[in-house]
């Protein structure tokens, strides 16, 4: 049989893709109206053009955009009527990755043979987190699964976009102070010789900034190789240090506190803890299993200490809102807000529109960050190497000005 690259749409209008054997294009089209898809481009595949290149060991990830994809055409296939295991089907066959392509295949091989959605898609963790499960699950016992998938893939595309306004706010300073130690070592060790050797020759004292920098570049020179495998080793020994409890703890401490970082760190703690919270607890998963997920995915050892002491709290009886302020890291408004929806039992409500406020919020500081580390990091970068271009040039114009005296 032939393989046919098809495109077509659902009743509600989703454009979908994908791949079909089959022994003509007649049998395509059919197969299509079928499964509810109205066919529209069919092409035959040419022979021998399909090979899997995959190097093991090297297979593509399943990003945050392919999940959102599947998931947002996932829900819309269910809400159309058609079955799970026909709608993971046709997702499996669409999926260009194929690493997400195989995932999917398993997984409609273990509905198939009876096992529950939620179940079969925990058996891949590393496409679907803890998070994505429970909700599936949830979504499965409340048979609102369709509601649950769009839920899912909200949240999803909110996490991302709050992931790349962090990425963002890293980029530019991180970019700029590469430049700066790229071109500073570049001066000291290519250029400044040259100077120094012409100095020589010229005999004479030479300034005192100039000397600094000459004694500079002599000991990078000297032990550059040093310096390298010194930063490789700090590096090393603080992931070491980050990868124990309480080194995490300390460290993630330090992050809070920073002047203007630690502002952002605290924003962006926030939005993902009220987002996910809300998430959960609004698609019926319980309070303490959502807060347990939560804490797993904070990113920071304050916040999860902080979260799990919220779940001690709710399984003693007490209140939410009462441990998130003795943690310090939740502002005290965050806090008033979650006393009020949890009063008027609204919590899940009360925690997307706090989640939708810090997003806001979270967009404002990686803006003024930004302004704020371009005129600092141009300052540093033009002092920096201007320092050095001077401090060469000063028994020049020393010379200079001795010839013309």
């Amino acid at each position: 049989m032939a393989k046919f690259a098809w495109e077509g749409n659902t009743r509600s209008g989703q454009v979908m893709k994908g791949e079909m054997e089959a022994p003509s294009m007649e049998a395509v089209q059919g197969q299509l109206r079928r499964q509810g898809i109205a066919p529209g481009k069919i092409k035959q595949r040419g022979k021998g053009l399909d090979m899997d290149l995959t190097i093991p060991g090297f297979e593509p990830k399943v990003t945050t955009r392919d999940l959102v994809i599947f998931t947002r055409q996932f829900a819309t296939m269910i809400d159309a009527g058609l079955p799970l295991v026909q709608c993971l089907d046709i997702l499996g066959k669409q999926q260009d990755n194929k690493t997400f392509k195989k995932i999917l295949v398993q997984v409609k091989e273990d509905v198939e043979s009876g096992s529950t959605f939620a179940d079969a898609l925990k058996k891949h963790p590393k496409a679907f987190d803890e998070l994505y499960v429970n909700l599936v699950a949830a979504g499965e016992i409340g048979g609102i699964l369709d509601t649950i998938l769009n839920r899912l893939a909200a949240y999803i595309e909110k996490a991302l976009k709050l992931k790349k306004q962090v990425k963002s706010a890293m980029t530019y300073p991180t970019t700029i102070i590469g430049i700066a130690i790229v071109v500073i070592s570049v001066i000291l060790v290519f250029v400044i010789p040259s100077f120094e050797k012409m100095f020589a020759d010229f005999g004479g004292e030479l300034p005192m900034p100039t000397q600094i920098v000459i004694n500079m570049s002599n000991f990078i020179q000297s032990y550059i190789l040093v310096i390298i495998g010194g930063a490789f080793a700090l590096v090393w020994i603080l992931k070491r240090i980050y990868k124990t409890p309480q080194g995490r703890l300390r460290m993630d401490q330090l992050f809070l506190r920073l002047p203007v970082m630690g502002v952002l760190v605290r924003k962006v703690a926030v939005a993902k803890f009220t987002r996910t919270l809300g998430t959960m607890i609004s698609s019926g998963v319980p309070i303490l299993d959502g807060l347990d997920i939560v804490a797993k995915t904070a990113g920071n050892k304050v916040v999860e200490n902080a979260i799990y002491q919220v779940a001690r709290s709710i399984s003693e009886g007490k209140t939410i809102a009462e441990p998130l302020e003795k943690s310090g890291v939740f502002p005290p408004m965050v806090c008033q807000m979650i006393a009020v929806g949890e009063q008027s039992g609204s919590i899940d409500t009360m925690l997307n529109k706090i989640a939708d406020f810090y997003d806001d919020e979270v967009d404002d500081a990686v803006g003024n960050l930004t302004a704020m580390m371009e005129p600092i990091l141009m300052l540093f970068l033009g002092t920096t190497v201007g320092g050095l271009v001077i401090a060469m040039y000063l028994p020049i114009f020393k010379l200079a000005g001795t010839v013309g005296g």
